[in-house]
């Protein structure tokens, strides 16, 4: 591979969500104090969303990184499950014993008891479900009926979701309207900009060990934004394969040449049409975010 060639410790674009590659673009960031903020407030139903590849999982990491020690977190990074087998999968998260064997009357008053329990502990319980649109429907609903366990001033568990925009879709809905009513935060990740893609690449190889000149020329990385219309994802594999081609020529500056060569190689993105990415309750992002990082200034924990 190409390491040695370009004096790199580790693969700088990789398609797995490592944590230690976050660079804290503002929409990521912004959705990190979103989700830290509406969590403080300790109800309802939190929703991230995101075309394929904008960075969710990733920031589901991050957040499961990020969580205050109070918080005690359930997370499920494939909820394409039946109501009984989410309920088994919440119920082993959370440490009820025999969550697999007993009968699924049992399991509920199992689960709802372990809530109070964690609840009297001075513990705050969240639900974590990243690839959220694909749950369900009944399912869905289930999620929904967690959220009915409360005492009478907190709920017991807290559900965050990580989604598709087909989430959105399903939620339009009138069958979930119920559900819809429940969701008090939510935040849209938007693609990067042609600067903060310029600036991403240069992160990535930073963190991945790269100390020469610059590989990615400005005009190259504007390039590179356009191609993959601001996509982490799409980024990532255009920049890995752009390292592959220079490594095999034996070149140490990365050309058009290259990245032709790249996008040529790369399904679907000959002709791949733009994305247009709404920001939803931009009003009340601004407050959360603005929160947050007033809480932080002052010192108090989130």
């Amino acid at each position: 591979m190409y390491l040695y060639h370009f004096g790199l410790r580790e693969l700088p674009f990789t398609l797995t969500p490592n944590t230690s590659f976050y660079l804290g673009l503002e929409p990521h960031d912004e959705a990190l104090a979103v989700l830290l903020t509406a969590l403080k407030t300790g109800e309802g139903f939190i929703k991230v969303v995101g075309e394929v590849g904008t960075g969710k999982t990733l920031l589901c990491r991050k957040l499961l990184n990020e969580i205050p020690e109070h918080f005690v977190t359930a997370y499920i990074p494939n909820p394409y499950l039946k109501p009984d087998e989410l309920r088994r999968a919440v119920a082993v998260e959370l440490g009820v014993k025999q969550a697999q064997r007993i009968s699924l009357q049992l399991l509920t008053q199992r689960i709802q008891q372990r809530l109070l329990e964690l609840h009297n502990q001075g513990h705050s319980v969240v639900l974590i479900l990243d690839e959220a649109q694909a749950l369900p429907a009944e399912s869905l609903e289930a999620l929904r009926l967690f959220t009915n366990l409360e005492t009478e001033t907190r709920k017991l568990l807290q559900v965050v979701l990580f989604a598709q925009p087909e989430l959105d879709e399903r939620l339009a809905e009138k069958a979930f309207r119920q559900l819809k009513q429940r969701i008090t935060f939510s935040y849209k990740l938007r693609a990067m900009t042609a600067l903060e893609v310029e600036h991403y690449i240069q992160h990535r190889l930073q963190v991945a060990g790269y100390k020469g000149a610059s590989l990615f020329t400005r005009a190259i990385a504007k390039k590179i934004a356009k191609v993959s219309n601001g996509i982490p994802r799409l980024v990532n594999i255009i920049c890995h394969k752009m390292l592959m081609l220079g490594y095999g020529e034996g070149c140490y500056q990365l050309t058009n040449k290259h990245l032709t060569k790249a996008i040529q190689d790369t399904e679907g993105m000959q002709h791949k049409p733009p994305h247009k990415f709404y920001l939803a309750s931009l009003l009340i992002t601004a407050l959360l975010v603005g929160l947050y990082y007033s809480w932080n200034v002052i010192g108090i924990s989130l």
